[in-house]
């Protein structure tokens, strides 16, 4: 920790993140008490099977989230292996995202078991935002029997960074006046964002650390990590403007791009559109809704714009059947027009999961529980590497170079 337990200075900004501990595996020996303090891998065990989570016992042995099973057990052969029980997560995210909203109505879910929290309206009301920390790791211990590492700064960047730091069950507090000196030291590797092919970008940079990073100039920067470097030198230095932004009680989940030069490429409008569906669903589920409703929104070189719907039934959050939807949609505009469009957008009605009339499955389909487990780990790399780090099928395919992002805030972390 960075300051005192009694360091409670009241910031001008003030923003948590939130993540618990090993979840899905803590949540398996929390059910079981047989499993406490034994490794406990969570995923498939066939010949295909991937973790979908490690305790940390079995982090010990080298095992992490999205390896390979047969992989795993031959680091760690006497961990224990337990199949996803994604029910019963969901159930206690919902629990835990319950804490977090009782401190903030400004809660921003990445996944199931991760948040920004803006609390810095409520500080006058409930303490300082490291006393509203620790009072959510005392309720989440207290309520859940779990526990949750939390992070304290400035911006939504270095509140992610901090609760990495002191993981499992920790607490770090980073103000604004130590925020370059606490970043300074650490690995670029830690960086939100820098993933296993973005590392040896940085590396071949001459660029190991987030000190190093902050030394350069902003046109340094550009010159060695290309036009993205100036952001990422923001990051370095801990400036990040990005608000928390709540899509809990939202009616829509949406993305959309603008691009610099018209395409009428269909497999590069297809590849857009496939990044698009894996954010959206990633958003989705991290906010425990599911889709009633696909929506695709095109524009033309004149302005013109068009939408065209499909109505989902059952509700989902699966990326593949939303993906389906929307391809669908895309092929049917097709067929209807072949000029250039200027912008391309995806966006799904949502509803909560707690809400909505879902039909139990009398003969569950097996596919579809892959696809489940696939989403799991997706979710997983997503959240250590970053929203963009995994993509789906040709979803890198084609030249992205001469679009606009709508809501891109940040570099765009290459694929994991």
């Amino acid at each position: 920790m960075s300051k005192s337990e009694n360091y409670n200075p009241v910031w001008q900004k003030c923003v948590l993140h939130a993540d618990m501990d090993a979840f899905f595996a803590s949540i398996e020996q929390l059910d079981d008490p047989t499993l406490k303090g034994v490794p406990v891998l969570v995923g498939g065990e066939g010949g295909r099977g991937v973790v979908a989570a490690a305790s940390y016992e079995a982090r010990k042995f080298g095992c992490h989230s999205a390896m390979p099973m047969a992989l795993a057990l031959t680091k760690c052969p006497h961990a224990a292996v337990r199949p996803p029980r994604f029910d019963r997560y969901s159930e206690i995210s919902q629990q835990f995202m319950h804490i977090l909203r009782d401190q903030s109505p400004l809660v921003e879910p990445i996944s199931v078991d991760e948040a920004f929290v803006d609390v810095t309206g409520s500080q006058l009301l409930l303490g300082s935002g490291p006393t509203i920390a620790r009072a959510i790791r005392a309720r989440v211990y207290e309520e859940l029997k779990l526990t949750v590492s939390v992070g304290v700064a400035t911006s939504k960047f270095v509140a992610k960074i901090a609760s990495d730091l002191l993981k499992p069950n920790g607490l770090t507090i980073i103000s604004s006046e130590q925020t370059r000196d606490m970043l300074a030291p650490l690995a670029i590797s830690k960086m939100w964002g820098v993933g296993p092919k973005t590392l040896p970008k940085f590396i071949n940079a001459g660029i190991h650390t987030f000190g190093d990073l902050q030394n350069l100039s902003e046109e340094q920067a550009r010159t060695r990590l290309g036009e993205s470097g100036a952001q990422w030198r923001q990051f370095a230095l801990g400036i990040d403007e990005r608000e928390v932004i709540t899509e809990h009680d939202a009616k829509s989940v949406g993305q959309e791009e603008t691009f610099e030069s018209n395409i009428g490429d269909m497999n590069v409008l297809r590849s857009v559109l496939q990044e698009q569906c894996d954010r959206v669903s990633l958003r989705l589920r991290a906010s425990v809704g599911l889709a009633k409703c696909v929506t695709l929104k095109v524009r033309l070189a004149n302005f013109d714009t068009f939408s065209r719907q499909k109505t989902l039934n059952p509700f989902t959050d699966s990326t593949k059947t939303i993906w389906q939807a929307a391809d669908a949609l895309l092929a049917a505009w097709r067929r209807e027009s072949a000029l250039p469009l200027r912008l391309i957008g995806l966006s799904v009605e949502r509803v909560d999961r707690a809400g909505a009339e879902i039909q139990p499955e009398l003969f569950p389909d097996p596919a579809a529980e892959v696809q489940r487990k696939l989403d799991s780990i997706t979710d997983a790399v997503a959240r250590k590497y970053g929203p963009e780090a995994l993509h789906r099928g040709a979803a890198r395919a084609g030249s992205r170079r001469n679009k606009r992002d709508a809501s891109n805030d940040g570099p765009r972390p290459e694929a994991g």
